[in-house]
């Protein structure tokens, strides 16, 4: 059983990687339409360093900018799309999709979204801000988050369970205070546009083990990029 489940356990730990690696790359093909300097393209930027983090190979992550700025041949034009609706216990979600293909997404969202509720454009988005959000963790023991986010701009701040700290910004701010964090004392891990929850629902453990069966499935599908729940 020992070799079954370490070769089990690497094909999942493969798995798991290419997904990311896909979704790495959508977001770097997308972000190179506006140009392939990332000095001059904060988006770009951003993303670039995110596949480095994840260690994508030089390779790969020269081959997304030359496919989304249209170097290549065969080039493919990935549409952002944004659902909205309710996971079971009717808690709000989020979710943004990267898509070659918006009547196969629609259709997933459709099946996925049968345990809860698809709502329509606005249905939940009023009950989030749309933000930056910068993770970072502190560079030593003396690294404060709390000077760190006022230093940097950062409207607001939160101390993860690991350790690590997630500054919140304006979203026209994200790029100014992921640059201004690392003098600060913290060193970005990721860098993003995304939302928060204006009023977090809190639920009893077996409610929430279906809420995040719920979300896992969604995270799941290919033309998923980013999923938000008011949770």
């Amino acid at each position: 059983m020992g070799a079954q489940w370490k070769a089990k356990h690497r094909e999942e730990a493969a798995n798991a990687k290419g997904k990311l690696f896909t979704k790495l790359s959508k977001e770097i093909m997308v972000a190179a339409r506006n140009g392939t300097d990332p000095d001059m393209n904060p988006r770009l930027r951003l993303a670039v360093e995110a596949a480095k983090k994840a260690s994508m190979t030089r390779e790969t992550l020269e081959r997304a900018i030359k496919k989304g700025s249209g170097q290549l041949d065969g080039n493919i034009n990935y549409e952002k799309v944004t659902y909205e609706g309710f996971a079971p216990h009717q808690v709000p979600i989020i979710v943004e999709c990267l898509t070659d293909n918006v009547n196969r997404t629609i259709s997933s969202m459709r099946v996925l979204f049968r345990k809860g509720q698809l709502g329509s454009s606005g249905s939940v988005s009023w009950d989030f801000s749309h933000v930056g959000m910068i993770e970072a963790s502190p560079a030593n023991k003396d690294s404060d988050a709390e000077m760190a986010a006022i230093e940097a701009g950062a409207q607001d701040f939160e101390v993860q369970e690991d350790s690590s700290t997630l500054f919140i910004t304006d979203i026209t701010d994200l790029d100014l205070v992921s640059k201004a964090l690392p003098a600060q004392g913290f060193t970005v891990v990721s860098a993003k546009l995304g939302y928060i929850p204006k009023n977090p629902m809190t639920l009893a453990d077996e409610a929430l083990a279906e809420v995040e069966a719920f979300l896992a499935a969604i995270d799941d599908d290919d033309d998923v990029h980013e999923v938000y729940a008011g949770l």
